[in-house]
């Protein structure tokens, strides 16, 4: 048994959760630890913290590592959300409460932000994957942006990013002196504006049945609600309607007590509620389900997963690799040609451990790029490499972070540009050493899979692959005229030798 903390500084909220994990993936939740806590609005409007923020964070999370210690906590992480990823003097502030408290705060991207929080929402096992077995949209919603994440017969679709999260909200709200009476029209003008244009782009002629609502304020009144029935968490169309209508005749901070409100959270209920209802409408979704779930959830279901005690969880990497398809057919990719390539580079990667050394993960980035390879052609035949880069670094994947992104995009640049070597890209690029030497090795593969099928008419009916002489050699089963594959494969082997200091050939076998 190990007991594990997870720490979220939020917006608009730290919290903290404790949990007791058994070795065969039970996860249970011991404490709940909540301190209200403002963040968002300053750094949203001045891209800063005063130093008297600072001091109050710097004396909660004091405060916290002392429960820690009553607990006799194992291990613990502490994440930092919009708030801090957006400060102009981030490394500055964590610097000051690292120093001050020995607590180092990881900042995550809004792609591992949210993430973790489809990782929570997963975390309740069959439920979840009954529920997406149907059209279903995740809608995850934080106080500087809201995410949408789309289901269509359990495989995630797509994910995108809309900058309306409650705290902004809220803040315009405040700068347009919104009367209370106008507020929900408002609200559901600025929500319409952004989800029309996913709904146009992402959803088309799909059915959507249900929503999942994580958020730090609803979730917590639907998670009171039973509504007849054992199933927590539910709500039904009409069943919402009917709280929509209470809801705006709350006049007063006292009557929103009613749905178990505090006094200073009423503006962030209520820029949810309607927000969700602006969604429901749209969508036409019949149900609603609050999981109960936050990001502290989903940092300890990580931990779990790393440390080995879960077992047949959720396989995350199938979601990232729908996504990457479903990117590949938005940019009119060739399913056929992806999948060729997939399976060449895939090949050359597992026959060639003992040269590059790279794991599970950066196989995973191999064959996101091997998908997106071509994509950069719906923009431009002539500058296919910028075009590709360009899309992939624009296009979050929940499951990569930044980097792993800007891994895949420089793999599919530098499969059709000219390579450029770490001194010079580390001038513009967040890529370190490491993850460059990565970003080289997959390049070089993926040039070498490119180059078998350089006519992309699929020649090879068999590839197969051995180290002989000092040479990684690809005999190839075909009857068919591969000229032009054996005089460009020369210089996509160059590199690859370069990279591994191993030179491929090609050798042709008939095909009878």
């Amino acid at each position: 048994m190990k007991t594990f903390a997870a720490i979220d500084v939020g917006s608009y909220e730290i919290s903290m959760k404790i949990f007791q994990m058994a070795p065969k993936g039970a996860m249970k939740e011991i404490d709940h630890i909540r301190h209200k806590m403002d963040l968002g609005s300053e750094t949203y409007n001045t891209g800063k913290l005063s130093s008297a923020k600072v001091e109050e964070l710097v004396r909660i999370l004091r405060e916290y590592m002392h429960i820690l210690k009553s607990y006799k906590v194992d291990d613990y992480k502490v994440y930092g959300t919009s708030a801090i990823r957006e400060m102009a003097n981030t490394a500055i502030v964590l610097g000051q409460i690292e120093q001050r408290t020995g607590i180092h705060i990881d900042v995550l991207s809004n792609s591992e932000q949210r993430f973790l929080d489809y990782k929570s929402v997963a975390s309740k096992g069959d439920v979840f994957r009954s529920i997406i077995e149907k059209g279903t949209v995740i809608v995850d919603i934080g106080g500087g942006s809201v995410q949408l994440s789309l289901f269509d017969k359990d495989v995630l679709v797509s994910t995108q990013n809309l900058r309306i999260g409650v705290l902004r909200i809220q803040e315009s709200l405040r700068q347009l002196n919104a009367l209370p009476s106008k507020s929900e029209m408002l609200i559901e003008e600025m929500v319409a504006s952004q989800f029309s244009v996913f709904q146009k782009l992402y959803l088309k002629d799909r059915q959507i049945d249900n929503i999942i609502v994580v958020d730090d304020y609803l979730s917590r009144w639907m998670q009171g609600l039973h509504l007849g029935s054992d199933r927590q968490g539910y709500v039904d169309a009409a069943y919402y309607k009917e709280f929509m209508d209470k809801l705006r005749h709350c006049k007063s901070a006292d009557s929103y007590k009613e749905f178990g409100v505090s006094q200073d959270t009423t503006g962030l209920f209520f820029a949810s509620a309607v927000m969700v209802n602006c969604m429901m409408e749209m969508l036409g979704a019949g149900q609603l389900w609050a999981p109960g779930v936050s990001l502290c959830d989903g940092i300890a279901y990580e931990y779990a997963e790393k440390e080995k005690l879960i077992k047949d969880g959720h396989d995350f990497e199938k979601d990232i690799l729908a996504c990457a398809k479903s990117i590949s057919k938005r940019y009119m990719g060739s399913r056929k040609r992806a999948e060729i390539l997939e399976n060449l580079t895939l090949s050359i990667f597992d026959h060639t451990k003992k040269y590059h050394g790279l794991g599970k993960r950066e196989r995973l980035y191999l064959q996101i790029a091997a998908i997106l390879s071509d994509c950069g052609k719906y923009i431009s035949l002539a500058n296919l490499g910028e075009c590709a880069y360009n899309i992939i670094m624009s296009t979050e994947m929940i499951g990569l972070s930044h980097m792993e992104r800007e891994i895949v995009a420089d793999t599919v640049k530098f499969n059709h540009d000219e390579f450029v070597y770490f001194e010079e890209l580390s001038k513009e690029s967040s890529l370190d050493r490491n993850a460059y030497l990565v970003m080289a090795k997959l390049t070089a593969i993926l040039r070498l899979a490119h180059g078998l099928d350089r006519s992309h008419k699929q020649k090879f009916k068999d590839v197969k692959i051995s180290d002989k002489d000092g040479k990684l050699v690809f005999t190839v089963q075909t009857n068919a005229d591969i000229t032009l594959e054996k005089g460009l494969f020369a210089h996509k082997a160059a590199f690859f030798e370069e990279v591994f200091n191993i030179q491929p050939a090609i050798r042709q076998k008939n095909s009878f």
